[in-house]
Parts: structure tokens; C-alpha cells; sequence
């Protein structure tokens, strides 16, 4: 009877572990789970690492986020956001590098923090000395509820950008800039003339779309032209370009020699867009 006692245990023992290990071994759904979007922007990229929980009915800011407290900005570990290089959050530059993002929520405004405590999990560790820039901003309602917290980036310029921070019935907005992007690449273009392969399609179309010397432009986008034998999209450039500039008879005639060339490389969107342009004149 021991043995059969013996037995019997050590065979429910048995089926517990078995149990058990099965039970650790099955994969669920994250209840916040995680997401990294990676956005270029200026002359690299911004990366933001974070978790995303949902509403699911419950009321969340000055409840579940309380006001006037540091907030993880998501869950679980901290908000990770990653520069390519020097930006400007609301005006405040931060260097290039990793930082967790952290923000205070408020009843009319929020401020955001970049602080250095990356390796942080959540709130927890956070130290004011650590840090690196803090402003302020002003969310705004949102015209229908995000369920799942969400940051995206949103109006992408050359040099600008908006980070939004979205959940539940509002989204706070942060303006980013690039306050170095012009003079560097201003500079690059400069030094890269001088050399012996000169980047006239890159620095001819900078100089369009930030409204630079229009008239060097032109000269840039002709020496393009001339190397690449004539493509369909340099020669609609060169009409923008003279739009730009004033002449509209240049502009049209460019414009109408781009449709030519686009339709014998049969590229409907270049036909469509010189026709575009050609009514704006």
C-alpha cells in the first residue's frame, strides 16, 4: 500500500510539472504591446521605442496617468527615443543620442522631458538631474477616441516635423526642427562643387525646394540635364524651377519637352504632373 501510495504521488507530482511547464511554455497576447517606428527626418532618422496600452473603458488621464507625475508615456519600460543627430524640441536643441521620453501630464498643458535614464523601467529610477530638456506644451482634443496609445510623426518637412503623443480624447503635439540642416548641407553642397563630380541634381533640387538661388539652380539643373542625357524628371525640374523663377513661357515650353520624354519612357505620372503644372501658369 506504501508503494502504491508512493506511486500515486509521484505520479501527480508528475502530471503538476507537466502541467506547470506547459502552462510556462504558452505564449499570450501583451496587453500593451510593444511598437518602434523609425521616421527620416532631416539628415538621419528619429526612432521612438515604446509600449502601447489600451483604454478598455477606463477613465485615463488624472486617473489611470494622474496629473502633475511623471509618466512613463506608454508602459512597461520606459519611452525610448533615438536621434540620428542635433534636433530641436519646441526650440530646445538636444544632441544626438538615446533619451527616455517622459512626460507630466496636466489639466491644460503637458510638459515633455528628455532625460538620459534610457535603461529605466517605467518611472521608476527617473531622476530630475538626469534631465536633458523640458518644456511645455498644449494637447488638444481629438476629433474620436485612440483606444491604443499612440506617437506618430506627422506634417514631415525638410527641417520640421510634428511628434504626436495620442490616447484616449486627446493628442499633445510636439514641434520638432532641425536647426543645423541648412547650413550643412549648404556647406556639403559647396564643398562637393569644388570637386571633381559635382552633385548638380541634388543641389539643384535643394535649392528649389528651400528656396535658395533659383537662378544658379537653373544653371545646376541644365549641367544635370546635359549629363544624364535629358531624363523625363531633371527636364520637369528645370520646369519648376523657371516657374519658380517667373518665366512662365520657359516653364511651358520645358514642361511640354518633359511630357515628350516621359511619355517615351511611358511614366503617366511625370505626363500628369508637367500638365499640372502647365494650368498653374
Amino acid at each position: 500500500m506504501k508503494n502504491l501510495s508512493t506511486y500515486v504521488c509521484a505520479t501527480a507530482l508528475g502530471v503538476a510539472i507537466s502541467v506547470s511547464a506547459v502552462a510556462q511554455g504558452v505564449k499570450t497576447p501583451a496587453p500593451s504591446p510593444a511598437q518602434t517606428i523609425k521616421q527620416s527626418f532631416a539628415l538621419s532618422t528619429v526612432e521612438v521605442a515604446y509600449s502601447r496600452p489600451a483604454v478598455k473603458g477606463r477613465t485615463i488621464y488624472g486617473d489611470l496617468v494622474p496629473y502633475d507625475k511623471v509618466w512613463r508615456t506608454g508602459a512597461n519600460n520606459a519611452t525610448k527615443i533615438t536621434l540620428g543627430e542635433e534636433l530641436a524640441f519646441e526650440g530646445v536643441k538636444v544632441p544626438a543620442g538615446d533619451y527616455a521620453l517622459y512626460t507630466i501630464p496636466g489639466k491644460t498643458e503637458w510638459q515633455i522631458v528628455l532625460n538620459k535614464g534610457v535603461k529605466n523601467w517605467g518611472d521608476n529610477g527617473y531622476k530630475a538631474e538626469d534631465d536633458v530638456a523640458k518644456f511645455k506644451v498644449k494637447p488638444v482634443k481629438n476629433a474620436s477616441k485612440v483606444e491604443s496609445f499612440t506617437i506618430s510623426f506627422d506634417n514631415i518637412a525638410a527641417a520640421s516635423m510634428t511628434m504626436n503623443i495620442s490616447w484616449d480624447k486627446l493628442t499633445v503635439p510636439v514641434k520638432i526642427t532641425a536647426p543645423n540642416m541648412d547650413a550643412t548641407v549648404m556647406a556639403e553642397i559647396e564643398k562637393a562643387m569644388k570637386g571633381d563630380k559635382k552633385p548638380y541634381w541634388a543641389a539643384a533640387s535643394y535649392y528649389y525646394e528651400n528656396n535658395r538661388d533659383l537662378k544658379q539652380a537653373l544653371v545646376w539643373i541644365d549641367e544635370a540635364i546635359k549629363e544624364g542625357k535629358e531624363p523625363f524628371y531633371m527636364v520637369h525640374m528645370k520646369a519648376k524651377i523657371q516657374a519658380k523663377l517667373g518665366d512662365k513661357a520657359g516653364a511651358k515650353t520645358t514642361a511640354m519637352r518633359s511630357i515628350e520624354l516621359a511619355k517615351a519612357a511611358n511614366n503617366a505620372d511625370y505626363v500628369a504632373l508637367n500638365e499640372k503644372l502647365i494650368k498653374t501658369l
